[in-house]
């Protein structure tokens, strides 16, 4: 499966951006409000410039305490984050998050953010690529 057939089948809300001067508890607010993992951070809302995510938050509140929450996301969130493209597998993808222990991938596609594909997003589309092929192959054994 293609990371663009993944994004077609998770609907057109489009990408939750911040920008990289948003304080952390506004951030945060936004993590806990759309019920999401992780933020792009892009100064004009098409490029990326990182990646915020729980885990970074969490990270910084037990090294540095609560006042981490004043800081802005330019300070915490991690610059360069892997990307993919529309055209790429979603084993590919699987692949890159596995190895680089991350769940959130932005989507880019000639320098400008086109989405976003979790490890969730990408597992299910696995799940059901799997469950065709097994609905597939059960018929053809039954002689459908």
């Amino acid at each position: 499966m293609l990371v663009q057939q993944i994004l077609k089948s998770k609907g057109d809300d489009g990408v939750i951006t911040v920008t990289p001067d948003t304080p952390i508890s506004e951030a945060a607010s936004i993590l806990a409000e759309r019920r999401i993992g992780g933020l792009v951070v892009s100064a004009d809302g098409d490029s990326v410039d990182g990646i915020l995510s729980e885990r970074d938050i969490v990270r910084a509140l037990a090294v540095r305490g609560g006042g981490c929450l004043a800081e802005t996301v330019s300070e915490m969130m991690t610059r360069n984050p892997v990307c993919c493209a529309r055209q790429d597998t979603s084993d590919a993808v699987l692949a890159r998050m596995t190895d680089g222990r991350f769940r959130h991938m932005p989507v880019v596609e000639e320098g400008r953010l086109v989405g976003i594909v979790t490890i969730g997003d990408v597992v299910k589309a696995r799940l059901d690529e799997l469950s065709l092929e097994k609905t597939a192959l059960e018929g053809m054994i039954m002689g459908y």
